[in-house]
């Protein structure tokens, strides 16, 4: 059974950071590119950033590009998404999301629909 398991959001200042991260099991995580997506209420889940299933090429949305780094540990089944300088618009439910990539180095698409698996989610709130 494949979970994926976000944890570390919370209630930041602005300018604040915050680091996520999503434990992956059931799966053989270095074959998966990961995501991270977010979601406020009252609108779509839009992209954040993805990594490759090696973790040398990544994509970021504008609106994290400087402030959002995303990274992973394959020998930990874990991605994570460091955010600095966060901003009150910065506030959603964040979902780490996976699929399966094989062998193929350059799969990191920003795309939610070509995410296989999703966890619950993790609430990012920054105050002003």
């Amino acid at each position: 059974q494949v979970q994926l398991v976000e944890s570390g959001g919370g209630l930041v200042q602005a300018g604040g950071s915050l680091r996520l991260s999503c434990a992956a099991s059931g799966i053989a995580f270095r074959h998966y590119a990961m995501g991270w997506f977010r979601q406020a209420p009252g609108t779509d889940r839009y992209f954040v950033a993805t990594i490759n299933r090696n973790g040398d090429l990544t994509y970021y949305a504008s609106s994290g590009k400087g402030r959002f780094t995303v990274s992973r540990d394959n020998a930990k089944n874990t991605v994570y998404l460091q955010m600095n300088s966060l901003k009150p618009d910065d506030t959603a439910l964040y979902y780490c999301a996976a699929d399966y990539s094989g062998y193929n180095d350059y799969y990191a698409p920003p795309e939610s629909r070509h995410y296989a698996y999703w966890g619950q989610g993790t609430q990012v709130t920054v105050s002003s």
